[in-house]
């Protein structure tokens, strides 16, 4: 079955529309004339009809290739914008990347900051926190340096707060010394004090014990400074500090 498209049809239609009066005064004229101007009708109604459609269909194809062109340049557009989007998310995870690394490089710098050394203490080593050596090194030196009154300060808040730091012994030893050098005999006493009974196995016990009974001396009060160097030599017979206790017991009497 032969089918033609409605431009087809439009075009035909409206040739014969206008061939009509022809075709009416063709009875006119003998049959071989009337088949001669049928013939040549027909044939410029095809020749008609074939320039539109070819007129059509070319600019079907240049519509088509033009809609192509479009929508390729909208792909092309597109491509660019996405390509765009990428480069930004690329630089974005680079600068998250980038300051992840700083954060974990900080943050490992900080936490070695934390973690406990090991240090020597009286012959003994002993793990202690960055924080605590520092603090208890600042406190020694305000001491050594004659600021007995800040050493005083600095060396009760350092026993303050690190109770059990392995500086925690001579930091109190030190707070006694302190006193001492201010002349603050009883509170240098009640300091030395702390050292013998809570800190019995530091090597610092026997001389806080010395040292009560000096602060004792100091006071003229020979007779708990008797007790107490005799107590030294009784509870550490073989420190050097109850070899001083037993000279001085002997210069007592």
């Amino acid at each position: 079955m032969i089918t033609f498209s409605k431009s087809r049809l439009a075009a035909a239609g409206l040739v014969f529309a206008a061939l009509l009066p022809l075709q009416a005064s063709a009875g006119l004229l003998d049959d071989d004339e009337a088949r001669r101007a049928i013939l040549e009708l027909r044939t410029k109604v095809d020749n008609l009809a074939r320039d539109v459609n070819a007129r059509l269909e070319t600019k079907s194809d240049k519509t088509a290739a033009l809609e192509s062109l479009n929508r390729h340049e909208q792909t092309l557009q597109e491509i660019a914008r996405l390509r765009g989007q990428i480069e930004v998310l690329a630089n974005e995870l680079a600068n998250i990347q980038k300051n992840q690394k700083d954060l974990y490089a900080d943050i490992d710098a900080r936490i070695k900051k934390l973690e406990p050394r090991q240090v020597t203490i009286d012959g003994e080593q002993a793990a202690v926190a960055p924080t605590e050596q520092q603090d208890y090194e600042a406190a020694l030196a305000l001491l050594t340096g004659g600021d007995y009154k800040g050493a005083a300060a600095a060396l009760s808040e350092f026993v303050r707060r690190h109770p059990e730091s392995a500086y925690a012994a001579n930091a109190q030893y030190s707070l006694g010394t302190a006193y001492y050098a201010l002349r603050d005999y009883k509170k240098a006493i009640a300091a030395q004090q702390v050292v013998a009974a809570t800190y019995k196995a530091s090597a610092k016990a026997p001389d806080a014990m010395l040292n009560i009974a000096s602060n004792y001396i100091e006071l003229n009060d020979t007779k708990n400074a008797k007790k107490a160097l005799q107590a030294l030599v009784s509870k550490y017979p073989g420190s050097p500090a109850a070899q001083t206790a037993k000279s001085r017991l002997a210069a007592l009497k």
